[in-house]
C-alpha cells in the first residue's frame, strides 16, 4: 500500500497574495448615472431647473465614480 501526499490546491490557501482582477461593474454603475444627466441637461436647457441643477448632478457622478473606485 502506497500512501501519496494529497496535491496541493493553491485555492485553499488562506492569504492569496494577487488581488482579485476588475470586473469592469463600476463603470456599469457610472453608466446608470447618464440618464439622470441627460434629464438634468433637458430640464436646463428648456428652463425649468437652474444651471446649478448640472453641478449638483455632475458632483453625484464624480460621486459614484469615487465610491465604485474605493471598493
Amino acid at each position: 500500500m502506497s500512501t501519496t501526499e494529497p496535491e496541493h490546491d493553491p485555492g485553499l490557501d488562506a492569504h492569496d497574495p494577487e488581488p482579485p482582477a476588475k470586473s469592469g461593474h463600476d463603470w456599469m454603475m457610472i453608466a446608470c448615472c447618464i440618464p439622470m444627466l441627460v434629464i438634468v441637461g433637458i430640464l436646463v436647457a428648456t428652463g425649468v431647473a437652474g444651471a446649478g441643477l448640472i453641478l449638483a448632478a455632475v458632483m453625484c457622478t464624480a460621486m459614484m465614480w469615487i465610491m465604485m473606485r474605493g471598493m
